[in-house]
This record gives structure tokens, C-alpha cells and sequence, in this order.
């Protein structure tokens, strides 16, 4: 088991010690590779890297690592329908979800496949605000009356129920590619992958959307005997759509995310390119710059405007366009962030005003007027301020209440939706994030027995924000060869997490400072070794400076990183949390 730590913390979160392996396992695969460090074997083991084998494909990535896409449910299906609208000439339509996971399957798929298909193929994206997520009736519509007898629907559909018999009835037939759980009841299409599926025996099961639309290409190529270096051209459309989707970055994700990022940092794509110059200004990209540098810009496309802009700027075939594109999208961003901000201030004010708010163990705000665009990053935003689900509910075009959800770590939102689904008209998603939509009149009892439902099922300490914490570490044992090794635990993200550091009993150097009125900047060592000392920030922990003394010992939680200064590099602790 874990162990938790009950001390006051500066943020008053829950310092959770992951317990160490057995010590025999530790150092029989340390000997394996090479004496690696205890601690960082430690780490691996307790992330699943538990053999030679296995430290070997986390260590070294390469395609041979990928599964069979013929393991997946329905792929021979798919491929036959693909390969049989090229040789009867067919048109064929690409299908994709408004969000980045969408948007970048579209852009794989359709850039991949349109070398098969000279002028007969085309790409569809339903508008967020007047057609709603997944698979539109208009967009059935459209493929029926431009004569498109396939449609290859990405990131969405494995609910699609009635759309697919509104599809056979128009002559339009499916292929689904999602990456979402399914119901009760599959759709009538002509193949759908998803290895969500109970009776799929694909081996890995958290790809992304973009992700399974890579293997029906992969075994595309594989049927046609087509050289797979020409699919691995568009690797960078799958990194993105990884790292953006919050996919866990394990297994199969892994291979994928971290040979996407080498050829996005070697070799971007004319469009990707295009919103790295605008988003990005430092030499090389991470998982981290991903998420928050381009996903936000790709994203707000949907949001605010139109998401086939995003998807015209990620299919560009040189800078010029490329720029062009990327400018547009760059804007819209911009206004997308004033918009999150100011709704974020007007859902806290209405947050405030409910009696007995701090006792609630869920947050549920409406205003008819909210931007649909954002209203799920408001969620998350009133996260931070309220740990607790939350849902941001505003108006659509069809006059139903349109929400977004969002939960906190352990706890999901889906299943407490789920119980008040008589009350919806549709809805959708993740464990940690989902969609519905209500009549205006079922609201408030959506909320109190959403409310209800809640809080007799969240455990309270799922109501305190986690610090999870790798592993105990000396100062002493940061050295270089140490840092060399931790960066290769990358990529970072979601199952593989960028490890959390505890260091007890430390001291700083000099009184420390706050930047900015709010970031703490310090130097702090350990009294067993004087001479090792490294310069630390913590990032909106300048509420912690009054609280530390020279000569008196704490606490602290935090990443290892570099700081690029003057074109000097050293080594930084990025402090997450103080105890002291």
C-alpha cells in the first residue's frame, strides 16, 4: 500500500509515498542494466518495467514494437471496405470529431489515403455549436448527396446507434474507428474498430482516436505492400493527438508519442511547423509543449469558429500556407483565452453565492450566454479553486442546456452521469470527462440528484487534491549521470508521469526570494552533505517564503529539470509542494 503523510503541506494536498518494490527485484534488474541507479530501477518497477525485456522497450522505442493491427476486431473488414472503394472507384469520405484526437485523425487519414483516391476524397468536420459531438445526421447528409458511399468516421461513432440506421436508409456506409467505451448496443456499420470492445483481443487498449486510425492505416499498407516509411511520414499527427487526448503514454502510446516527438523535433510537417513557430520559441518539443503550446491553438479552431481551419493548417503542404493558416487558428486562440478567463470569474461569483457551496461535493454552473467553446476548460479551471466534479452547463442552438464535465483523480464523473441519465437527452465520454446535454426544465433535478449521487459514492479524500510521490531522494544523489538517466524516462504523461521527488530535512542557503509578487526562488541543501546544493523555484509557492527560515529544516516535493540561462545549463529542482 501507499503511504500517505498527514502533515500540513503548504497547498494542503495529500503527499502520497509510493511504497518501494521488493529489494531483490530492485537490485537483480539494476545488475541487468548495468547497475543502474536503486532508486530510478525502483521507479521502473513500480510503473510495470519489471524485466530486461520490458526496460528495453521503454528505454528504446522503435516501430517493431507495434502490435499487429490485424489483432484488432473488425480490421480486415475495414481494410476489404477500403481497398474495395479504390477498385470500384468509390468516394470516400473522412469523418472526424471537432477536438485535437479528431482533427488529427482527419489530418492523418485523409493526407495518407488521398494518394489512393486522386479527386475522390474529401474530409468532413460538424460544427461544434449546430451539430453537436460525433457522427451528425447533416454530416450523413452531406456524404449522401456528394455521392460518398464510405465514410471513415474517426474519434467518434461507437454510440452511433441511430445514425447508423439513418446511414443504411441513405446508402452511406460506415467504417469506425473510436477509441471511446462502447454501450449496450454496437451500430450497423460495416467495420468498427475500437479495442474498447469486450470480444476485441487487440493486446493494447488505451490508444487514441488518431491511434486507431494509424493501425487501420498500418494495415492498410500491409495489404497493399506499401513501405511503411510513407505512414510513419505523419507520425507527428499521432504524437499530438496522444498528448493532447490525456491517453495514458504507456505500451503501444509510448512507441507512438515518443518516435512522433523525434520526428516532429527532426522534421515537422509544413502545418505543425507553421504552429510551433507561432506557440513554441525553444529548440526542442516535448509532450508537455504539446499540450499546452499546440493543443490549445488547434482546439480553439473548434471552439470559437471552425475546426476544418485546423485541419487546413495541419494538412498544409509547405510554410507558406502553412503560415498563413496557422495565423488564423494563433488569433483564435487568443480570444479563446479571454473568453475562458472571464467565464471562469463569472462561474466562481456564481459558485459563491449557493448557500452551504463549501459543503457541496460538486460544482454545477449555468448561464444561458457562456461560449460553448470553452466551457469544458472552465470546468477544469474551477477545479483548481474547488476540487470536486464539476459541470459548466450553457445554451445551445437547439435550446437544450449543453454541459461539459470534469472530475477530480479517482473518481468518475461518467458513472455519477450515467445514474441521472433519465434525465438527459444525450451523453458521452470519459472516466474524467464527459458530455451531456438536458432540457431546460430537468436542470435542477439533474443537479441535486447529481449532487446526491456524488456524495454517496466519492470517498473524502478524493476531495483533497493528491501529491503523489515516486520515491525518497538525497540531494547527494542528483549527479549527472543520475539526470542523464531520468530524462530518458521520457515522454511524460499520463501513466508515465515525470518523476515526483522527496527530499526531508533540507535547508536554504540564503533567505529565499519571491518573483513576480508570487513564484519562490531559493538555494537549498542537506545538512549531511553541505557542499551539494541546487537552486530551486517553486511556481506560485511565494505564500510559502514567510514560512521559511535559515537553520530550520523542511520538506520538499519536486521534479528535476534544467535551466537554460545565457547559454549556460544546470540542473533545477522544480518544487511542487513544501512541508515544514
Amino acid at each position: 500500500m501507499s503511504k500517505e503523510t498527514s502533515n500540513p503541506s503548504i497547498l494542503n494536498k495529500r503527499w502520497n509515498l509510493l511504497p518501494l518494490p521488493d529489494d531483490n527485484k530492485i537490485n537483480e534488474l539494476s545488475a541487468q542494466l548495468n547497475n543502474l541507479d536503486k532508486t530510478l530501477t525502483a521507479i521502473l518497477i513500480q510503473r510495470g518495467v519489471d524485466t530486461f525485456e520490458k526496460a528495453k522497450a521503454f528505454f528504446r522505442p522503435s516501430f517493431d514494437l507495434l502490435h499487429n493491427p490485424f489483432l484488432m476486431k473488425d480490421m480486415d473488414k475495414a481494410v476489404e471496405a477500403i481497398t474495395e472503394a479504390e477498385r470500384n472507384n468509390k468516394k470516400i469520405l473522412i469523418y472526424g470529431d471537432y477536438d485535437v484526437d479528431g482533427t488529427t485523425s482527419v489530418s492523418l487519414v485523409f493526407s495518407f489515403l488521398k494518394q489512393y483516391f486522386p479527386n475522390r476524397i474529401d474530409y468532413y468536420i460538424p460544427d461544434r455549436h449546430k451539430e453537436g459531438y460525433g457522427i451528425s445526421l447533416q454530416g450523413i447528409d452531406f456524404a449522401a448527396e456528394n455521392d460518398f458511399s464510405l465514410v471513415i468516421a474517426l474519434d467518434c461513432g461507437i454510440r452511433a446507434v441511430n445514425q447508423m440506421q439513418y446511414a443504411k436508409q441513405k446508402g452511406v456506409e460506415f467504417v469506425i474507428c473510436d477509441h471511446h467505451l462502447p454501450g449496450d448496443e454496437l451500430p450497423q456499420a460495416k467495420a468498427i474498430l475500437d479495442p474498447k470492445q469486450a470480444d476485441c483481443k487487440y493486446p493494447y487498449k488505451e490508444l487514441s482516436g488518431c491511434g486507431v486510425g494509424f493501425k487501420l492505416l498500418q494495415a492498410f499498407c500491409e495489404k497493399k505492400g506499401i513501405d511503411k516509411k510513407e505512414l510513419y511520414h505523419f507520425l507527428d499527427f499521432v504524437a499530438i493527438s496522444i498528448a493532447a487526448d490525456i491517453v495514458p503514454i504507456t505500451g503501444e502510446n509510448r512507441t507512438l508519442a515518443s518516435l512522433g516527438l523525434k520526428k516532429i523535433n527532426e522534421n515537422p510537417l509544413p502545418g505543425v511547423k507553421s504552429l510551433i513557430d507561432l506557440a513554441i520559441k525553444k529548440p526542442t518539443l516535448t509532450i508537455s509543449d504539446l499540450v499546452f503550446g499546440l493543443a490549445p491553438r488547434i482546439n480553439a479552431a473548434g471552439r470559437l469558429g471552425s475546426a476544418n481551419d485546423a485541419v487546413k493548417t495541419l494538412i498544409a503542404q509547405n510554410e507558406s500556407d502553412g503560415n498563413n493558416k496557422a495565423g488564423k487558428i494563433h488569433s483564435a486562440n487568443k480570444e479563446r483565452r479571454d473568453l475562458d478567463q472571464e467565464i471562469t470569474q463569472e462561474a466562481l461569483e456564481l459558485i459563491e453565492k449557493y448557500e452551504n457551496h463549501i459543503d457541496l461535493k460538486t460544482s454545477v454552473v449555468y448561464k444561458p450566454d457562456w461560449h460553448k467553446g470553452v466551457i469544458g476548460i472552465v470546468a477544469s479551471r474551477l477545479i483548481e479553486t474547488y476540487y470536486r466534479p464539476t459541470i459548466v452547463f450553457t445554451k445551445s442552438e437547439d435550446g437544450l442546456i449543453t454541459g461539459s464535465a470534469r472530475s477530480v483523480k479517482g473518481y468518475s464523473v461518467y458513472d455519477a452521469i450515467n445514474a441521472c441519465s433519465h434525465l438527459l437527452e444525450k451523453f458521452g465520454g470519459h472516466k474524467y470527462a464527459a458530455g451531456l446535454s438536458l432540457k431546460e426544465e430537468n436542470l435542477e433535478e439533474f443537479t441535486r440528484l447529481f449532487e446526491k449521487k456524488v456524495a454517496e459514492t466519492i470517498s473524502p479524500e478524493l476531495l483533497i487534491p493528491e501529491q503523489v510521490i515516486d520515491a525518497k531522494l538525497s540531494l547527494s544523489q542528483i549527479t549527472n549521470g543520475f539526470y542523464k538517466i531520468l530524462k530518458q524516462f521520457a515522454p511524460f504523461g499520463p501513466g508515465n508521469m515525470r518523476p515526483v521527488f522527496l527530499a526531508e530535512n533540507v535547508l536554504v542557503k540564503y533567505s529565499p526570494k519571491v518573483l513576480k509578487d508570487k513564484h519562490l526562488k531559493m538555494t537549498v541543501f542537506q545538512p549531511a552533505n553541505p557542499t551539494v546544493s541546487f537552486d530551486a523555484i517553486g511556481f506560485d509557492l511565494g505564500i510559502a517564503a514567510d514560512k521559511i527560515d535559515q537553520g530550520v529544516p523542511f520538506d520538499i516535493v519536486f521534479n528535476i529539470d534544467e535551466n537554460h540561462w545565457n547559454g549556460n545549463v544546470t540542473k533545477q529542482l522544480l518544487i511542487k509542494d513544501i512541508r515544514v
